[in-house]
Formats: structure tokens, sequence, C-alpha cells
């Protein structure tokens, strides 16, 4: 068994998979097709099929004109190692895009992104609550997330 997800792209599908797979590290594209029938989204050809890797992750994406956008009830989070990982992720993504609190922003197409450093699950689940509650303190203030700040938070 496989489990991929699916995105539906109205239109720059090409674009989105060539940016997302050249950010993440391990990505690739796994093969392109078209509809090869006239559907309700166009006429023979004109809707676009790509199989994508980012990360050890499974995507499917189309683009087959407007539906519904994009919205924060699919995001992809990723989780970076360093603050330069951070930075280069949220520069790359944000282009054209919106930022919001606590790491996510929307990219130029409207899908959603957390990009979070790795250290923050570990911080989330310390043993002391306190520990917890700083960190997440700080990290509501956060539009972009900033790994020494969330450590000092933590150190109290």
């Amino acid at each position: 068994m496989k489990v991929t997800q699916h995105l539906w792209f109205e239109k720059d599908l090409d674009a989105a998979v060539r940016l997302y797979t050249s950010l993440i590290p391990g990505s690739g594209i796994e093969d392109r097709s078209a509809v090869m029938a006239d559907n309700p989204s166009g006429k023979a050809g004109s809707v676009k099929i790509v199989s994508f890797r980012l990360g050890d992750q499974n995507y499917m994406a189309i683009e087959a004109g407007p539906l519904d956008p994009f919205n924060h009830s699919f995001s992809i989070m990723v989780e970076c190692d360093s603050q330069a990982e951070i930075d280069r992720l949220w520069d790359a993504l944000k282009e054209g895009g919106n930022v919001e609190q606590c790491g996510w922003l929307k990219d130029r197409w409207g899908l959603s992104w957390q990009i979070v450093p790795a250290r923050l699950r570990e911080l989330m689940n310390d043993a002391n609550p306190a520990v917890v509650k700083r960190v997440t303190e700080k990290m509501m203030t956060m539009v972009k997330l900033d790994i020494a700040p969330l450590e000092a938070a933590a150190k109290g």
C-alpha cells in the first residue's frame, strides 16, 4: 500500500513542483503525464499531472484550472536542523506569498507550509511544564521561527 498526498493547482504546476523539489533534499520529480481525454477541466492533453517526492513523502499534483483554493486544513511541515535551513526555505517559499504567525506561511500558489526547527519538538515535549509554557509563549511572538530565542526561553 502506498499513501500519496494529492494537490490541485489552478495553474503554474510545473513552476511549483520545480521550486518544491529544488528546496528539499532527497526530492525529485517521478513522472509527468496529462489526462488524454476531454474532461470537465479541459480538452484532452490540457490537464497536467506530476508525481513527485519531497524528502520521503509522495505527492501527486494536477493542474486543472480553478476549483477549491488551498487552505490551512492542509499544510506541509518541514522540520529543519539549523537556522540556516529555516532561513533558506522561509525566504524561498515566502516570495510572492504571505508570512504568518508561528512559522506558517503561504507560498505564491496558496499552499500552506510550516517551517520549524526540529529542536522545537523536543522543547515542546520537555518534562517540565514551565519550560513548555515559556517556549510556547516565545513561539507565539514569532513569525519566522528562530531557534536561539526558543532555546533561551527554555532555559528561563
